[in-house]
């Protein structure tokens, strides 16, 4: 996109943008830096903000409805329960499940993976088996598998990325072969930010006998997902990279699979019969959520899920794309800077989100110099070790974007980028 390009989606989409009709949902958002300018976050790829909304509905739980579900008579408990379940209704509808029967709830997505390589993965996977990864995976996708692969003999091969920080899929299609049991692969990369073909993926590792899962944090609070459109056999996502509440996270699996896998943690609710030598297993998703779970953090799930399709996701995409384009633009006047993974123009369906190194500068002093200016970014390895060491570094920076993001924002962010940096180089 020319600047010329940029101007001219900014002028057009300035008049009805979603962010200016959104954004006073938001109270955090409106808070001041120390330094008296507004407040930017841009880390909304770490975790994203919460709208009035979610925070009213966690309120209301804890001050009307506090209670244990699925175990008591009582008025308030049968209120819980409802709320709680109404919020894996609405999980199941917001990825297009086929039943809300097929949504677990867990702490995050990290446990959701574990939940899966502690099932499905122990009860199926043998010595020489593969499970294929990919380089750019988070570390949430590629230590469970490890874990696996030490119980289990089970190898592990990893997709590599072309130029363009994009998968590799000639790469994929000569690693995947009739020992492949699992492909695992991030669908948004959080650090390249490229959207990993799954319509190209899934049927091909279904031809040799293989299953797909798919980690959906980064695309899910994005762009619409329909797992049974896609013929997706795992996903996971996690509530707090889409609105809602931290400490609560869910796996959807096709529910013939989770009536083969057995339980992964032992305990109250999981059960249906208990005895003293034995016990038998609650009905699906049941049998996976032992204890009492995260009550208050699945509505106020529910209640961020909700708010995001009364935005539309498709608008949300439609805006997200227009602000990375304008993002990456801004970006080019920035010497010495440079963009891990495909450009706008190289994949018009990549993330909102733009990770970067400038020569002789490190990510760190970036983003702390950024911080002094009220500016929220992201430095590190972004849980992405090994996709790092392919390139060479020890560290990036990272912008993430929202629908309730704006150009101002953008503008901003790289007048402070391109002061923060000549600002380094002269004090090196």
């Amino acid at each position: 996109m020319t600047a010329l390009d940029s101007s001219t989606a900014r002028l057009s989409s300035d008049i009805d943008s979603i962010a200016s009709r959104y954004r006073a949902d938001f109270p955090i958002l409106a808070q001041l830096a120390p330094s008296g300018e507004p407040l930017i976050y841009l880390d909304h790829a770490a975790t994203s903000q919460k709208p009035r909304q979610v925070l009213e509905a966690l309120q209301s739980y804890y001050s009307s409805d506090n209670a244990n579900v699925h175990r008591g008579a009582h008025q308030l408990s049968a209120r819980a329960t409802e709320a709680f379940e109404a919020a894996r209704t609405t999980t199941a509808e917001f990825v297009s499940a086929a039943s809300a029967r097929e949504i677990v709830f867990t702490r995050n997505a990290s446990e959701a993976i574990n939940l899966v390589a502690r099932t499905w993965g122990d009860a199926t996977l043998k010595e020489g088996d593969e499970v294929l990864l990919t380089v750019m995976e988070h570390h949430s996708n590629l230590v469970p598998w490890q874990l696996l692969a030490q119980r289990t003999g089970c190898v592990l091969r990893h997709v590599g990325i072309t130029e363009t920080g994009e998968l590799d899929l000639d790469d994929f299609r000569a690693k995947l072969n009739e020992r492949t049991r699992l492909v695992s692969l991030v669908h948004i990369s959080n650090t390249l930010g490229c959207c990993n073909p799954l319509e190209d993926v899934i049927p091909a590792a279904h031809a040799v006998g293989a299953l797909v899962l798919a980690d959906a944090c980064q695309s899910l609070a994005h762009k619409p997902i329909d797992v049974v459109a896609l013929e997706l056999d795992f996903l996971v996502g996690s509530s707090h990279k889409l609105c809602g509440p931290t400490g609560m996270g869910f796996l959807w699996a096709r529910e013939a699979l989770l009536e083969a896998m057995p339980p992964f943690l032992g305990g109250g609710e999981m059960i249906q019969d208990v005895f003293l030598d034995h016990s038998t297993w609650a009905v699906l998703p049941h049998k996976f959520e032992a204890g009492t779970p995260a009550i208050g953090e699945a509505v106020g799930m529910g209640a961020a899920l909700r708010y995001l399709e009364a935005v539309g996701l498709p608008g949300i995409q439609a805006w997200e794309a227009q602000l990375t384009g304008y993002l990456f633009d801004r970006l080019q006047a920035v010497e010495g800077l440079r963009v891990l993974g495909p450009t706008p123009d190289q994949q018009p369906s990549r993330g909102a989100l733009a990770t970067f190194v400038v020569d002789g500068v490190h990510a760190n002093d970036i983003a702390a110099l950024m911080d002094a200016s009220g500016i929220c970014i992201r430095s590190g390895h972004h849980c992405c070790q090994p996709l790092h060491r392919h390139y060479g570094l020890t560290a990036s920076a990272r912008a993430s974007l929202s629908f309730t993001s704006t150009f101002e924002e953008i503008d901003r962010f790289s007048e402070e980028l391109a002061s923060t940096v000549s600002f380094l180089r002269e004090h090196s």
